[in-house]
């Protein structure tokens, strides 16, 4: 699979979209506190404000039971104090995003035990995507779009997203600090065309944000920014949310199965020769590896 071509853009202008992981289960474990991250994020932001006084910067929040929007840089509200920068920028950010997580918390309560700790990566994908739609047809601003545990049971609409942004050649940069890599992220920044990098010192996150993930896309042709080595293309079976190395893939909607299965439970096809004669449609059911789906 290719990833997405380069767009030349005959402008600076950035429209940063940045997703924000607030999922406490990841944070508990990290050698980096959520405190200490904000605050290179802060910084990060601050300077992608400051390069041009018409880049826009967005923050959702992703958490483990919900997504919101927590800031907004060209809100009237945030424009009117410090024209959208620091420390407006901070008081703004800060409180939405403690009322954010404070909601999400409360959510959490009405979870049931042995649910896997990921966070909502698809919900908050997806907003942000719409967003960029929204600012491309309003036509009074053209920016270049920028854009904890993998969730198998949100592979559907996570590759929906990617697929989407892909076709709107939105860009989709991941910057991961877990102790393992996110395949949702890999294949979201190789599809697209974005970058996906794991800083290896994170008392120096800000310098790989701002040198990495802070250049506008015009400037990215003329840098060398890092290359990605093996993306992990392996999707997860529509029946159990598993990922999986090999599996069934129905001819007729293309929905993966760990094991066989006599009917598709996305489209109903039947597969096998034995129920050809049935009414409803029949299909083969082969097993290949999920990298060729």
């Amino acid at each position: 699979m290719a990833s997405a071509p380069s767009k030349l853009y005959s402008d600076d202008v950035s429209l940063v979209v940045v997703l924000l992981d607030t999922n406490p289960f990841f944070w508990s474990s990290s050698s980096l506190s959520f405190s200490q991250f904000l605050t290179h994020v802060l910084a990060f932001l601050n300077a992608i404000l400051t390069l041009n006084q018409l880049n826009q910067v967005v923050v959702i929040a992703t958490g483990y039971n919900s997504c919101d929007y927590v800031y907004d840089s060209s809100s009237t509200g945030n424009q009117s104090v410090g024209n959208g920068r620091m420390p407006s920028l901070c008081a703004t950010l800060l409180q939405n995003l403690e009322e954010f997580m404070n909601k999400d918390e409360q959510l959490g309560k009405q979870e049931p035990e042995g649910r896997i700790a990921c966070s909502l990566l698809s919900g908050s994908l997806s907003m942000a995507l719409c967003y960029i739609q929204r600012v491309f047809r309003s036509g009074l601003l053209h920016p270049q779009p920028r854009g904890s545990p993998d969730g198998p049971e949100q592979y559907v609409a996570i590759m929906n997203a990617i697929f989407s942004a892909q076709r709107s050649m939105v860009p989709i940069d991941s910057c991961y600090l877990g102790a393992q890599n996110s395949a949702f992220l890999q294949q979201a920044s190789y599809i697209t065309g974005g970058v996906h990098h794991k800083p290896q010192q994170l008392d120096g996150l800000f310098q790989y944000l701002l040198t990495i993930f802070g250049t506008d896309l015009h400037s990215r042709n003329f840098l060398q920014l890092p290359k990605p080595v093996g993306v992990d293309f392996r999707a997860s079976c529509f029946c159990h949310k598993n990922t999986i190395d090999m599996g069934y893939i129905c001819s007729v909607c293309l929905s993966i199965y760990c094991k066989h299965l006599k009917k598709c439970s996305t489209c109903g096809s039947v597969f096998g020769q034995a129920q050809t004669q049935s009414d409803e449609p029949s299909a083969t059911n082969r097993k290949r590896k999920t990298t060729d789906a």
